[in-house]
């Protein structure tokens, strides 16, 4: 099961510290300069991905749309989480690593 992979990867990197979590806390993170990567679930509101996608665009990091709001928030240990942003460059990889097998589509 490859998707447990990034949802596993997704539980160490909030373990770690290295997830900002929450429409709030993932806007200031990316805009602050520290998000390696952007995910935002799939049934985020449109608004929310497209806000997201601007921004990431804007601010040249890596998003990407997967899982659910609430497969996103128990990976973290959290209620439903529509957006998360990865602090940590490794963790980063190693997720878009396991997206790329999972065939997801990341914009860069």
């Amino acid at each position: 099961m490859k998707q447990n992979k990034v949802l596993q990867m997704l539980g160490l990197a909030k373990r770690a510290g290295k997830v900002a979590s929450g429409e709030f806390m993932t806007e200031r993170t990316v805009k602050d300069g520290k998000a390696w990567l952007v995910i935002v679930a799939a049934d985020a509101s449109d608004n929310t991905r497209k806000m997201f996608r601007n921004m990431c665009e804007f601010y040249q990091v890596q998003i990407c749309e997967y899982g659910n709001k609430e497969e996103l928030g128990h990976a973290i240990g959290n209620e439903m989480r529509a957006s998360l942003a990865i602090t940590d460059e490794g963790f980063a990889k190693t997720i878009l690593k396991h997206l790329e097998e999972t065939n997801t589509e990341v914009n860069k």
